[in-house]
């Protein structure tokens, strides 16, 4: 430890400190069932000649060095010799109670034969015995494979083999880079889990692909081909392995419609819905946070009531009404904004935005009033006025950034819902974004376009938890000295 902090303060920054640091970490990951057996998989090579290397020792040189020192205990204190003088006066009362007369050449045999017979057994218990207590504070692998890691050279020799292994030590020595790197493996697994039931929900659809897009007056052998020409006569368990490894791979395949790839239609769609999306947040954001402050800071006045009535309005509107009568008098009678949306024109976005955060704004201008009217008659807010801080200061050193912890989730969780919802908003003003694209897609069903594009949505509904987590952090420090615990 007091190497990892000479470490850390710039000092002694030696390959022995590294070795030192290196080992701490992987004594550290030992005690988590998980990064244990990554770190046998990916240190493998390394693992394989170090398990060698702690074999033979344990199985030769071990026992030896345990037998050479019981054997030593055993001559200093003159054992054999007292076993030779013990053995000699019984022999020697034997013979007088038996009146035999024994010379002195053939009672030294025999003397000798009995101690070393006796001397071997007894050297042979005493050093399994002291095997068996050794046993029990017996050198682990762990330990052993620790001491070598400690050793600069075995590190520089193992580098390039165990280079995946020292770099999986090196992101969970870093308390972040570890907490973004759990994530993502977390958000990974989300991913194909969504895939598997999306994938299976399509599967069990009554809605039979080949016969809607051949029509009813497809033949047998029409469909047939159909079937064979995009695998759907294969078994669940085949097309479910080609779907993830699709996945993986970022190769989708073509879609049943079109015969258009999947992943390059996905790509021209998803920025719109995208842009769509982040526009509506930042507008629901500026507006929200602000109003629902302002409500918390005067509870139960007209700013109050009117705002969250308003808000209360923003939440019960249909987007899709919201939309046309939007149309309606914007576009047609007014004549103010363009009535469908179109990439060369900025304008064209303002409604389907406002539309689309509309009950996004409602909805986080109530957690933001709710949450920061709980934060004020917290104690220590009012410890803070007791001590001369004035209302200004409380609110924004003290309450803001502790009230900004369920404004953030609330805020992850409708961006997520964004995404996925935002096909009505998108079939009102005419945007060909990912939401409408799935919805059209869907009856038919062409499973690769609907597994491609709700997998980009579930990538980035992954990546915006990753975000609020990352936030997490930065707004609670309790959360952070969590993090640097583990």
């Amino acid at each position: 430890m007091e190497v990892v902090k000479e470490i850390k303060n710039g000092k002694n920054f030696y390959p022995l400190a590294i070795s030192e640091t290196i080992n701490h970490h992987y004594k550290k990951m030992q005690h988590q069932t998980t990064y244990k057996w990554l770190l046998l998989l990916l240190g493998l090579p390394v693992h394989l000649i170090v398990a060698l290397l702690y074999f033979l020792r344990g199985k030769t040189n071990h026992s030896l060095e345990v037998q050479h020192q019981v054997q030593r205990q055993l001559l200093e204190n003159g054992y054999k010799e007292k076993l030779r003088e013990r053995f000699k006066e019984q022999l020697s009362r034997k013979h007088a109670f038996f009146q035999q007369e024994v010379s002195h050449a053939t009672t030294e045999k025999i003397v000798e034969a009995w101690s070393e017979e006796s001397y071997r057994k007894i050297l042979l218990e005493r050093t399994n015995e002291l095997l068996e207590q050794r046993g029990k504070r017996k050198t682990t692998y762990v330990e052993f494979f620790s001491s070598q890691i400690n050793n600069p050279f075995f590190l520089a020799v193992t580098l390039i083999p165990g280079l995946l292994m020292y770099v999986l030590i090196f992101l969970y020595s870093n308390a972040y880079m570890k907490y973004i790197a759990e994530r993502l493996v977390m958000s990974f697994f989300v991913i194909i889990g969504v895939a598997f039931f999306v994938f299976t929900i399509m599967y069990l659809s009554p809605f039979n692909p080949a016969a809607n897009i051949l029509g009813e007056a497809a033949t047998r052998e029409q469909i047939a081909s159909f079937n064979q020409l995009y695998g759907l006569d294969q078994s669940y368990f085949v097309q479910l392995w080609n779907a993830i490894q699709g996945i993986v791979t970022f190769d989708l395949g073509r879609s049943f419609t079109g015969n258009e790839d999947v992943a390059s239609s996905i790509i021209r769609r998803f920025p719109v819905t995208m842009i769509l999306a982040v526009i509506s947040l930042l507008m629901a954001i500026m507006i929200a946070i602000p109003i629902g402050i302002i409500s918390a800071t005067r509870p139960n006045s007209f700013f109050d009531y009117t705002f969250m009535f308003i808000a209360l309005i923003g939440l019960s509107i249909p987007n899709f009404w919201q939309g046309l009568i939007f149309i309606l008098n914007f576009s047609i009678k007014l004549q103010w904004l363009p009535a469908t949306f179109s990439p060369h024109n900025w304008l064209s976005i303002i409604m389907p935005a406002v539309v689309l955060g509309t009950a996004l704004t409602a909805s986080i201008a109530r957690m933001t009033r709710s949450s920061t009217l709980e934060i004020i008659n917290e104690d220590y807010m009012i410890t803070a006025k007791a001590k001369g801080l004035n209302k200004h200061q409380v609110l924004w050193k003290h309450g803001v950034g502790n009230a900004m912890i369920p404004i953030i989730t609330v805020i992850g969780l409708l961006f997520g819902g964004m995404l996925g919802g935002a096909a009505v908003t998108e079939k009102v003003f005419n945007i060909n974004g990912i939401g409408s694209y799935i919805v059209d897609k869907q009856f038919i069903p062409d499973i690769p376009s609907v597994m491609g594009g709700v997998v980009y949505i579930a990538i980035t509904i992954s990546l915006v938890n990753l975000l609020i987590d990352i936030l997490y952090a930065f707004f609670d420090p309790r959360i952070r000295s969590k993090m640097k615990q583990y």
